[in-house]
């Protein structure tokens, strides 16, 4: 069943993120106002992966105030493809460019509550160019077994959902 949407009214807005009260009608049910986070932009993340392991970054997310490993990722710029900003995420937070991009998947996190959408691209292999340019990014860059990646997943050191579900989805098909 669909619902009808009659309109929405902000009651937050910034160039990260806005809040606004949707005025949703449930069909034979009930309307009200129902709270969604809305994104300018959408998210891109990669996966660079070779012989070495897999490329993380670890850092710490205070929003949670947890630490944990995850895949390079960051918004998509205006006039940016997804696979651009995968591209120039990677470089920024690790100093690696990715290679060759290979589309895993695109997914929305939490749907019922956002339009936030994120997009997922593998690489086999990348480029040292040097620091990275954006060092508040991360504690440490790190090339990683993806046998330790199983383990890391299994032992919640890796914790985000863009970095799992990019992970899971490519230890699923076989993609590293």
């Amino acid at each position: 069943m669909r619902w009808t949407v009659h309109g929405e009214r902000p009651v937050y807005d910034s160039e990260w993120m806005r809040l606004v009260l949707v005025d949703v009608e449930i069909p034979g049910g009930d309307r009200f106002d129902h709270h969604v986070v809305r994104y300018p932009q959408h998210a891109s993340g990669t996966i660079v992966h070779e012989d070495r392991g897999v490329l993380l970054i670890w850092r710490h997310r205070f929003i949670t105030d947890t630490w944990g490993w995850e895949i390079p990722a960051g918004r998509i710029e205006a006039g940016e493809t997804p696979e651009q900003a995968a591209v120039r995420e990677t470089l920024e937070e690790t100093g690696w460019r990715p290679g060759s991009l290979t589309r895993l998947g695109t997914y929305a996190p939490s749907n019922g509550t956002t339009d936030q959408v994120f997009h997922i691209f593998t690489a086999a292999g990348a480029n040292y160019l040097g620091d990275p340019t954006d060092p508040g990014e991360s504690e440490t860059i790190a090339w990683v077994a993806v046998d330790d990646v199983r383990r890391m997943i299994a032992e919640g050191e890796i914790y985000d959902g863009l970095s799992l579900t990019g992970l899971l989805w490519a230890l699923a098909f076989s993609a590293i």
